[in-house]
C-alpha cells in the first residue's frame, strides 16, 4: 500500500515560480519513478517530468529549461521547481509513483494557477 500527499501548489503570476512536493508513504513498495503529469480542464493527464531512482530524468518539451525535477530516495519525494511560469502551465499536478513492479499510483493532485 502507498499514499502520495502532494504540496505547493498556488496562484502565481507568469514568470513567477513554483515548488511541488510529493511524498510516498506506507508500506509493500519500491520505488522505479516518480513523476508529475498534469491535467488542465477538459484534457487527458499529461507527463511533464520524471524520474528514476538512479536519477535518469525526462522532461516534456514544454517545459524544458523551465522546470526542475529531483528526488530524496530516503524521504521517498520527489519535487518540481517550476520557473518562468506561463499562463498555459495551468493544471492539476499530480505526483505519479512507478514501482518496479510495473505498478503506478497516483497523488489526489495539487492545483497550480497561473495568471495576472
Amino acid at each position: 500500500q502507498v499514499q502520495l500527499v502532494e504540496s505547493g501548489g498556488g496562484l502565481v503570476q507568469p514568470g513567477g515560480s513554483l515548488r511541488l512536493s510529493c511524498a510516498a508513504s506506507g508500506s509493500g513498495f519500491s520505488i522505479y519513478a516518480m513523476g508529475w503529469h498534469r491535467q488542465a480542464p477538459g484534457n487527458a493527464r499529461a507527463m511533464v517530468a520524471s524520474i528514476t531512482s538512479g536519477g535518469s530524468t525526462n522532461y516534456a518539451d514544454s517545459v524544458k529549461g523551465r522546470f526542475t525535477i529531483s528526488r530524496d530516495n530516503g524521504k521517498n519525494a520527489v519535487y518540481l521547481q517550476m520557473n518562468s511560469l506561463k499562463p498555459e502551465d495551468t493544471a492539476v499536478y499530480y505526483c505519479q509513483l512507478v514501482d518496479y513492479n510495473g505498478k503506478g499510483d497516483w497523488g489526489k493532485g495539487t492545483l497550480v494557477t497561473v495568471s495576472s
